[in-house]
């Protein structure tokens, strides 16, 4: 038996009877409930709706809709239509959303500049990162070696592989910043690339590249064919 929602029309105030529809357009009282449902999300999170009310947000449908829904996808033989395809893409995406893997691919220096937080890209001192990429050239590990003027010194290959080693990495990128704003290398930043690069390969764990960053741009060894 088809269930009928009451619509109300706003500039009227009549209410009207009709069948379910698969459009289920909103009226203006249930816009303005899922706008509260929307604001209880903006402000609680997801964890404060029920799993109509979800359904809901979603879709744009009436929250008494939406528990018709959730309830008839528990039974799949039940449901056919529009309402059970909407509810199937929702559950594709929500499986392929567990399925995702977090973990950002480091595959080009515009890439890395995007990890680096704009605090250190802005940052009065030079901070020198490391990131630890997998196999896949997934960042596994985010790691700040040192903070201050860049120098063979301060910029030791154990302290700058012993991470890379602990997390098992395949390769690594290094990272400063110039708080000049100009990301074109110095020559100490030529020196310490050198220095890192023989270092990865006894190590058996490449430089990938080591990357400049600037509040105005970034400089990419391996790009400019240094590395």
């Amino acid at each position: 038996m088809k269930k009928t929602y009451v619509n109300v029309v706003a500039d009227s105030g009549a209410a009207t009877a009709s069948p379910e529809s698969n459009e289920s357009p909103l009226t203006g009282t249930t816009r303005t409930r899922n706008k509260g449902l929307l604001s209880r999300l903006q402000a609680r999170g997801p964890e404060a709706l029920t799993d109509a009310e979800l359904v809901a947000v979603t879709l744009a449908v009436p929250v008494e809709k939406a528990a018709d829904m959730v309830r008839d996808a528990s039974a799949p033989t039940a449901t056919n239509g529009r309402d059970a395809a909407r509810m199937s893409a929702l559950n594709e995406y929500a499986k392929r959303m567990r399925n995702m893997d977090p973990r950002p691919v480091i595959d080009s220096a515009r890439a890395v500049a995007g990890i680096v937080p704009a605090n250190v890209r802005e940052a009065k001192k030079e901070h020198f990162l490391i990131l630890c990429l997998n196999a896949r050239r997934q960042l596994i590990h985010l790691e700040t070696v040192s903070i201050g003027t860049l120098s063979a010194s301060l910029v030791h290959p154990r302290e700058v592989f012993s991470p890379a080693i602990a997390h098992a990495a395949a390769a690594v990128v290094a990272v400063h910043n110039h708080p000049s704003g100009d990301s074109t290398p110095s020559s100490e930043d030529r020196d310490v690339t050198r220095r890192l690069q023989r270092a990865g390969e006894l190590l058996g764990i490449p430089l990938a590249d080591h990357v400049v960053v600037s509040a105005s741009g970034f400089f990419s060894f391996r790009e400019h064919g240094i590395i």
